[in-house]
């Protein structure tokens, strides 16, 4: 007999997917980062917002949360996902490029607002230890708030873009580093450090041998097997598995779970599969992101704003002057300009997301006392909330992306990292013969194939092949269709072209898109559906027997080729007119 269903055990996660249904398409309308929705939502129903008058209005435990540990647990799968998809991101071309800005400036700037942030903690009767841990906690910017910010500005490709994201890379790989220390300085109190409290990173080394060797030996025949029953469902489960069991891997060795999702994701931003585990992940990290800022708004006691205002203010200020002008000064240093340097700063003069970990972390193991990490972490949203406001004054004092000279590096045409000029859907004979035009014309290139044996043999060739749907909207824009120049189908799955064909005029209209068609009246439904060229197969079949036969009976070549692309324009134009084929001037298709 099943056991009855107590409605108030799911009143929490009710309130989380009405919260997200909600503040996700309410915040995106106002243009404002729905994280910033979160984090106020999480503050308005946790037990220091409307849980705080629950006791004198009793009918307002139906819409507060009730068990915020529970949901702390869950949220902490926000991290990391998140860090998992920034791994993904990642590629050793891009390091490469951009390491002089990735590891000097961003080095740089997080060394210098952690020594400053930790100097100004030390001189306000903080220990060492603990200023140590609140300089690393605020040195650190938003990446959830501030790379989606650029990309709905379209100025992640702006030299403020780079350089932002060059500083947020690091800061974002030096998260790990900081964890582990602060659990070496939580295990040994206020002792004085000594030679064998290395020995502490032992197992987090190797932890990460062990799951450096792993995903290397398993992760793309993995991928590869489950790609090969075609299920999408089986795929997903597999993405899940990867990101779920790293983290689990990592923490039985002493390392955080975010830290080993982070690896699986560097392992796997260079195999063929990478777009589709990041399409196939980025609904659950959305929506467990959301949750994390959800809990952390549950867990800030903003009556402290209240009771402490000149203190909260002052931190929030302070910091986003201290780390702006960190940055600005930095970004200077480094060549950039100074509208460059100060939209940079702008974007990343608050502090953000791993704030909440480190400093939960801290104040887990002792380091940082809770009183001063819950006024910090109050600061550090108030910080946030300012993002969006500073990143339109930093773009309108930028300028436009393209109006200053370029100092830093552009990813080149060869690199994983580069944008793509033409996008090849379908690497069958077709699609690799395609490639090796636009190869032969120093065109850069990044074919598409559902075949994993194809994608395999390409990537092997030296080819950028990857694993995916491309009739799916996200998917091809993770592959670069925004900036791409042209769109060649090859594929010989008629439904499959058109359903291509659809989706890509529907997200640009100025894209030039070349399509293989079975015979004429596909081509003329690809014309409808918004190809700009339509190749049938027969026709083109047939003009290229007349051509070989009328030179081999000895009619002038020159004359052969003026007929052929003159019979070749006549189709085109025909197939290319509206209701084409069912005209009076229908034309034939010579089979």
């Amino acid at each position: 007999m099943a056991s009855e269903i107590s409605p108030s055990e799911y009143k929490d996660a009710v309130l989380f997917l009405a919260t997200a249904g909600i503040v996700v398409p309410l915040f995106r309308r106002w243009n404002i980062s729905p994280i910033l929705g979160f984090l106020g939502a999480g503050v308005v129903l946790g037990p220091f917002g409307l849980g705080a008058q629950a006791d004198q209005i009793p009918w307002l435990r139906a819409v507060t949360v009730d068990s915020p540990e529970d949901i702390s647990q869950l949220a902490e799968f926000g991290v990391v996902f998140l860090l998992f998809m920034i791994g993904l991101e990642l590629s050793w071309e891009r390091l490469r490029l951009l390491r002089r800005y990735v590891f000097g400036l961003g080095g740089l700037q997080v060394a210098l607002s952690c020594t400053v942030i930790a100097g100004a903690a030390m001189l306000l009767g903080q220990p060492a230890p603990a200023a140590a841990a609140i300089g690393a906690a605020l040195a650190l910017s938003s990446t959830a708030i501030v790379m989606p910010l650029l990309a709905e500005k379209k100025r992640q490709h702006s030299q403020a873009g780079r350089a932002t994201f060059a500083i947020l890379l690091f800061q974002d790989l030096a998260v790990a580093p900081i964890l582990i220390t602060l659990a070496v300085l939580g295990r040994r109190g206020e002792g004085a450090f000594a030679a064998r409290d290395l020995l502490a990173f032992a197992p987090a080394a190797v932890g990460l041998l062990i799951l450096v060797v792993a995903g290397r030996l398993l992760l793309r025949p993995m991928l590869r097997s489950v790609a090969k029953a075609k299920s999408e469902e089986l795929f997903m489960a597999a993405s899940l598995l990867v990101v779920i069991g790293a983290g689990l891997l990592a923490a039985l060795t002493g390392l955080s779970m975010a830290l080993g999702a982070f690896v699986a994701g560097l392992l796997l931003a260079e195999t063929e599969y990478r777009h589709e585990v990041e399409r196939t992940i980025e609904p659950f990290k959305g929506l467990l992101l959301g949750l994390f800022f959800v809990s952390v708004g549950i867990g800030l006691d903003l009556s402290r704003l209240f009771a402490e205002p000149l203190t909260i203010l002052g931190v929030t200020a302070g910091l986003i002057a201290l780390t702006g002008s960190v940055v600005y000064g930095l970004s200077r240093l480094f060549g950039l300009t100074s509208k460059v340097s100060l939209e940079a700063a702008l974007l990343l003069a608050a502090g953000g997301e791993f704030a909440f970990v480190i400093l939960g972390s801290a104040m887990e193991t002792g380091v940082v006392s809770r009183d001063i990490g819950q006024t910090l972490l109050v600061a550090v949203t108030l910080s946030m909330f300012f993002i969006p406001l500073l990143a339109t004054i930093g773009a309108r004092l930028g300028g436009r992306p393209g109006a200053q000279p370029d100092a830093l590096p552009v990813e080149p045409g060869g690199g994983e990292a580069a944008e793509p000029s033409v996008i090849v859907i379908g690497y069958g004979r077709v699609g690799q013969l395609v490639s090796d035009m636009l190869s032969r014309h120093d065109l850069p290139w990044v074919a598409i194939d559902r075949d994993p044996k194809l994608v395999e043999t390409g990537r092997r060739s030296g080819g950028r092949i990857f694993f995916g749907d491309a009739s799916r909207t996200d998917f091809l824009r993770l592959c670069g269709l925004e900036t791409a120049r042209a769109l060649v189908i090859t594929m010989d799955n008629p439904d499959g072209t058109e359903a291509v064909v659809a989706t890509a005029r529907e997200m640009r209209a100025d894209l030039t898109i070349v399509a293989r068609a079975r015979d004429a009246r596909h081509a003329s439904r690809l014309y409808e559906l918004g190809a700009s060229d339509a190749v049938p197969e027969t026709i083109e079949a047939s003009l290229q027997l007349s051509e070989a036969a009328l030179v081999d009976i000895g009619i002038p070549m020159g004359l052969v080729i003026a007929s052929i692309h003159e019979r070749r324009d006549e189709y085109r134009k025909a197939l290319n007119r509206p209701n084409a084929l069912s005209g009076r001037r229908r034309m034939r298709d010579p089979r």
